[in-house]
């Protein structure tokens, strides 16, 4: 009999490659944020709003550039990611750049047991709830975290795209969450020719499980848009319509790119 994957440990891996070339991308342009550029976008920005003073925990933080941000922003922070490299890179950033964010390594289904207390906000976003294979278990995290009367918020890439293949020319996989995606990785969206590769694991996550299972922990949906762009040019065959705004080359204005939701304990 085949011995099942262990499909995080794999993602992991990957991941632990993929921070080491993220950190001198200019995609991820570390040394303008040092010099206090933003890297959050429009999007989380207008619809989150306020955070000085506020708990906030970071659901897959990747290597914390944006819950430094959101603590630069006034928002007492803690950051979670699977990737021990991203964790200690978040905790060097941290260091340097005087700031009083925490972070922590641990599966996100984990949370509960690595981080104590609650929070006021808990906040994920862009291609975070892929890397999962259900979402009820990630659902009880985030109400397990928030505080009564606490705010969650996702942006997140919107399930449709996740439908084509990596050049945008068909659909190869389906809306619903049916099984696990394995695809043979080369490089990452920061450098496609990076020293990168390995099997990824993913799931892909229809808008409906998402509501349902964030329903399903008790919390009660606020708010739900679904955006005509990605703020971010991290897919192949990508064409920039405005400034910081991207989409798929032939499909402009015809897919939504990325949605976002905002719910309460």
């Amino acid at each position: 009999m085949e011995t099942k994957p262990d499909y995080f440990q794999a993602n992991k891996e990957l991941w632990n490659q993929r921070t080491t070339v993220h950190l001198d991308s200019a995609f991820y342009n570390l040394e303008g944020f040092k010099k206090g550029e933003t890297v959050l976008t429009p999007i989380e920005l207008s619809e989150l709003g306020e955070v000085k003073g506020k708990s906030m925990l970071h659901l897959q933080c990747h290597f914390g550039m944006d819950s430094l941000d959101w603590a630069r922003r006034g928002a007492s922070v803690t950051g979670v990611d699977l990737s021990d490299t991203a964790i200690s890179e978040a905790q060097k950033l941290n260091a340097e750049m005087g700031l009083d964010a925490s972070f922590v390594c641990c599966n996100v289904l984990e949370t509960s047991a690595h981080v104590p207390g609650q929070f006021d906000i808990v906040f994920t976003s862009y291609g975070t709830i892929g890397w999962l294979p259900d979402l009820q278990p990630w659902a009880k995290v985030v109400a397990e975290k928030l505080k009564p009367g606490g705010l969650f918020y996702i942006a997140e890439f919107h399930p449709v795209v996740w439908m084509f293949d990596d050049e945008f020319t068909r659909i190869a996989y389906s809306y619903e969450n049916q099984e696990v995606i394995i695809t043979e990785n080369q490089g990452t969206y920061t450098d496609r020719a990076a020293d990168i590769k390995g099997k990824e694991y993913s799931w892909n996550h229809s808008i409906s499980e998402v509501l349902n299972a964030l329903i399903g922990a008790g919390l009660q949906i606020e708010q739900f848009n679904e955006h005509m762009y990605s703020p971010y040019p991290c897919f192949r065959n990508v064409i920039e319509f405005e400034t910081g705004k991207w989409h798929i080359k032939g499909l402009e204005g015809k897919i939504p790119m990325v949605y976002s939701v905002k719910a309460k304990k």
